[in-house]
C-alpha cells in the first residue's frame, strides 16, 4: 500500500473532524476508519498537533528550520575553533 503524506493543515483539519465525530459518540477505531488513517497515526497526530491552530503549526515549522540553521552555524564555529587551537599549539 502506498504511503500517504498529509500537510500540517490537512492533519489539523482531520483532527478537528475527528473531535466532532468523537463528540458525536463514535469510538476511535471508527473515527480512524472514516478518516482512512491508522489508530497509531491518529494518536501520534494528537500528541504532536493536539490543540494547535494552523498558525501555530506554521510558526513551529519556521522555528524548527531556524533552529536547524543555528545548529549548523554552531557546529561550523566549533570546528573552526578546534582547528585554530590545533594550529596555535603547533599540531598541524
Amino acid at each position: 500500500m502506498k504511503r500517504k503524506r498529509f500537510s500540517s493543515e490537512q492533519i489539523i483539519r482531520m483532527l478537528r473532524e475527528a473531535e466532532l465525530l468523537r463528540s458525536g459518540g463514535m469510538k476511535v477505531p471508527d473515527v480512524c476508519r472514516k478518516l482512512d488513517v491508522s489508530v497509531n497515526t491518529y494518536h501520534r497526530w494528537c500528541k504532536v498537533y493536539g490543540g494547535m491552530d494552523v498558525n501555530d503549526v506554521r510558526r513551529l515549522k519556521e522555528l524548527e528550520r531556524e533552529n536547524s540553521r543555528l545548529k549548523k552555524l554552531v557546529a561550523d564555529l566549533m570546528l573552526d575553533n578546534c582547528i585554530l587551537k590545533e594550529v596555535a599549539e603547533g599540531k598541524y
